[in-house]
């Protein structure tokens, strides 16, 4: 059974800090939330273990496993409420961005992204979320 998303409401203040864009924003209240999904760090990875050979092709599979896990809670991408990416190289900003602009449709979250050199070689990114339903 998928649960309909909770209400959700932005929080961007404009005056005393920085601006918030299009993609992102400072904070988001969880109204109405039932439960929430910690959801570990998610590798691009195949059903068998193996990592993607691009960074494309494993956000794309991050995604594919993100939204397999939510469905066994019932919950979609849409339920996602926070969100941290690990990139083991900080040339992978932009496209880790696009994909999860893609993924979320537009939709803007919390968001974190941190560098993290010390992820298996193989592995690009890794993707943790909470969701909420």
């Amino acid at each position: 059974m998928i649960r309909s998303p909770v209400e959700t409401v932005t929080h961007s203040p404009k005056d005393g800090i920085y601006a918030a864009t299009d993609d992102y924003v400072h904070a988001l209240e969880v109204r109405g939330a039932g439960r929430l999904l910690f959801v570990a760090g998610t590798m691009g990875l195949d059903p068998e273990g193996n990592p993607a050979a691009t960074l494309d092709e494993q956000l794309e599979l991050i995604w594919a496993n993100l939204r397999t896990i939510l469905a066994s809670a019932g919950m979609t991408v849409d339920n996602i409420v926070r969100l941290t990416s690990y990139l083991r190289d900080a040339a992978y900003a932009e496209a880790n961005a696009k994909a999860r602009v893609a993924a979320l449709g537009g939709r803007p979250v919390p968001t974190t992204a941190i560098v993290a050199e010390t992820l298996v070689s193989d592995w690009m990114v890794e993707i943790e979320v909470i969701a909420a339903g």
